[in-house]
């Protein structure tokens, strides 16, 4: 394909070169290619001041040029008709058009359907007062039907072309009205402005105070001053990221916590999680009693579902609706916040497949990422908790809607603070496309394979977290031992020395900005400390504790959000092995981003805690009660 070709048609971009089987070997879909986002090939240095990269994987002379002979016989229609492009896996050829080819039998197929839905809503009405309610699988109904309807009609065509026409001809000719100067300062302004208003406007509500709020607010300014003076070269700051990262992350803590329909949402959301758990309880029945299904031990109410649910995830990714949704997210987030690809693809997946895991998602494009997409890679990394463990701390009693409204709002506030203090300096391989590569070395055979493999690395993942906490615990109390008695010479009897008390008192600034009630400073101090040392592991175990029953819902909700990530010492050993692991050839750059990439990915976490502190009203302690 030259480079007419992929002016006259942007949809037909990323496609695998031939000339580079490790980097663009794997299968791509139809990406789109947002225009202010450079193809493959091209250099965007001009545009954001970025240096050349000398990686050999983007010269010229490994573009994609072949004439596409490998397509369907309606390739040609397709692109006549502007319509997303075929592509082929081996001799698989996959066609919109043959998908949509009718039945022979329409007419039979039409009156089955029209049953179907009068089943449907037959089945709504009377239902409608059950557990679920009628709203929530109507939602899920209407989203199967258009998908479905998306088969039979282009949905580019007839949906985003149209979008894309009213946004160029409203808001992007409204854009390009205003002086080019003025773009990120009016758009930093009318950020802090929307913070202060929905800060600001809402009634107090008990240690929900002004002043608490405006405590937190301080305490976001100072995080974000704090990356700016660090930062390894400010004058590259890519700020269009880092506005859109941190709006992205308020506008998400306002839906759910100052809106019904939003905490409706991440209620359901939850209930299906603590769902899951009930289903890997029936596994544990049959192998051992019903009885012991009661009994309220860590080994028995947190380890089964986390073996259930690591096998879940492998099966989904077998039958490739896990990477579907992680490409609509990331596509979502290089379009609107303008990270690379890689860097999009990583930072939506890390919530739900965890910090190893999400990076094997783009393997392929791991030996040529540049310094700061490694930096990137392992700050998302540090800066959320994997769904595989998302579901071991609903078991232990901790709010389900911010334990998942934490995971999500850590994806744009990882870009917008890795982006502040490394930002890019050179051109990325990724640049203008989202593409999840097969990971044909490691394929299960069919589902049942898929599935057999999860278990089996859920058992890994499961012996892993029990023989840390079993160590880390006993660690702790020899820790705590000799302190204890090196304390009773300095006369510290009440309270005795411990680590945590050490940790409580040095993170003790960290919660005060944070807008922690003054009651509860060392406590929450304590928990943020335990969390860095030790892990959020033990962290959360000790929230749960009856130590801390005491702390108030607003304090209780801050510290929820304050430790859900893997930012520790145990973590950051864990990416610096994957990651070497899977290209050696790093390993030094690795090495060399990771302590960077921890502190980011720490700061990341407690931005979200700060924005929790400035919203959470009446709805967060409702959170708290769930």
């Amino acid at each position: 394909m030259n480079g007419t070709e992929k002016e006259t048609n942007p949809q037909v971009v990323n496609q695998p070169a031939t000339h580079t089987p490790d980097v663009l070997g794997a299968r791509a879909g139809t990406i789109p290619n947002h225009g202010s986002l450079p193809a493959h090939g091209h250099n965007p240095s001009s545009q954001h001041g970025v240096d050349a990269n000398p990686d050999l994987a983007l010269h010229f002379s490994h573009e994609h040029q072949h004439g596409h002979l490998h397509h369907g016989p309606r390739a040609s229609i397709a692109q006549e008709k502007n319509e997303p492009v075929v592509y082929a896996t081996g001799s698989e050829t996959r066609d919109h058009d043959l998908l949509a080819r009718p039945s022979q039998d329409y007419s039979a197929h039409k009156l089955r359907n029209e049953k179907e839905v009068a089943w449907w809503i037959v089945g709504l009405y009377y239902h409608r007062y059950d557990t679920l309610g009628w709203l929530k699988p109507f939602l899920v109904y209407l989203a199967i039907t258009l998908r479905l309807i998306t088969f039979h009609i282009s949905a580019n065509k007839y949906v985003l072309r149209p979008m894309a026409f009213v946004w160029n001809n409203t808001c992007v000719r409204v854009y390009d009205m205003i002086p080019k100067k003025l773009h990120q300062p009016l758009a930093a302004a009318g950020t802090f402005a929307i913070i202060l208003v929905a800060t600001f406007a809402s009634s107090e509500y008990e240690d929900n105070t002004r002043a608490n709020r405006a405590v937190s607010l301080f305490g976001l300014i100072v995080m974000i001053a704090l990356l700016w003076v660090t930062s390894r070269d400010r004058k590259r700051i890519q700020w269009h990221t880092v506005i859109g990262g941190m709006l992205s992350q308020f506008i998400i803590a306002l839906f759910v916590l100052r809106t019904q329909a939003g905490y409706d949402i991440f209620n359901f959301i939850s209930y299906l999680a603590r769902q899951l758990l009930g289903f890997a309880q029936q596994g544990t029945a049959f192998l051992t009693s019903e009885d012991v299904t009661q009994l309220p031990y860590f080994l028995i109410g947190v380890i089964p579902p986390i073996i259930f649910f690591v096998a879940l995830v492998q099966l989904l990714y077998y039958s490739g609706l896990l990477q579907w949704f992680v490409v609509k997210f990331a596509t979502f987030f290089y379009w609107s916040l303008r990270v690379s690809g890689a860097e999009a693809v990583v930072a939506s997946a890390t919530p739900f497949i965890g910090q190893g895991e999400s990076a094997m998602l783009v393997r392929p494009f791991v030996p040529h990422l540049t310094l700061a997409e490694i930096h990137q890679v392992m700050t998302c990394g540090f800066a959320t908790i994997a769904g595989s463990v998302l579901v071991a701390y609903i078991g232990l009693g901790l709010s389900p809607q911010a334990l998942v409204s934490s995971c999500i709002m850590s994806i744009p506030a990882s870009l917008a603070v890795s982006k502040m203090r490394y930002p890019e300096t050179e051109e990325t391989i990724t640049s203008g496309r989202v593409v999840v590569p097969d990971d044909d070395e490691h394929k299960a055979a069919n589902a049942l394979h898929a599935f057999a493999n999860g278990a089996w690395l859920g058992i890994k993942i499961a012996g892993m977290i029990i023989a840390t906490l079993l160590c880390i615990i006993a660690l702790v109390g020899l820790i705590n031992a000799l302190l204890g008695w090196w304390g009773r010479f300095f006369n510290i009897e009440e309270p005795r020395l411990t680590l945590q008390l050490i940790l409580g008192y040095i993170c003790y600034p960290v919660a005060f900005l944070l807008g922690v009630p003054r009651q509860d400073l060392r406590a929450v101090g304590e928990l943020i400390g335990v969390k860095v040392i030790i892990n959020e592991f033990v962290a959360f175990t000790t929230l749960q504790s009856d130590a801390y029953s005491g702390l108030s819902p607003r304090s209780r909700l801050i510290a929820t959000y304050a430790i859900c990530g893997f930012g520790n010492l145990g973590s950051l050993g864990t990416q610096i092995g994957v990651l070497s692991q899977i290209a050696p050839s790093r390993s030094g750059d690795v090495a060399k981003v990771a302590l960077s990439a921890l502190f980011s990915g720490v700061v990341s976490t407690l931005s979200s805690a700060a924005v929790a502190g400035l919203i959470v009203q009446a709805q967060g302690q409702a959170l708290i009660a769930s």
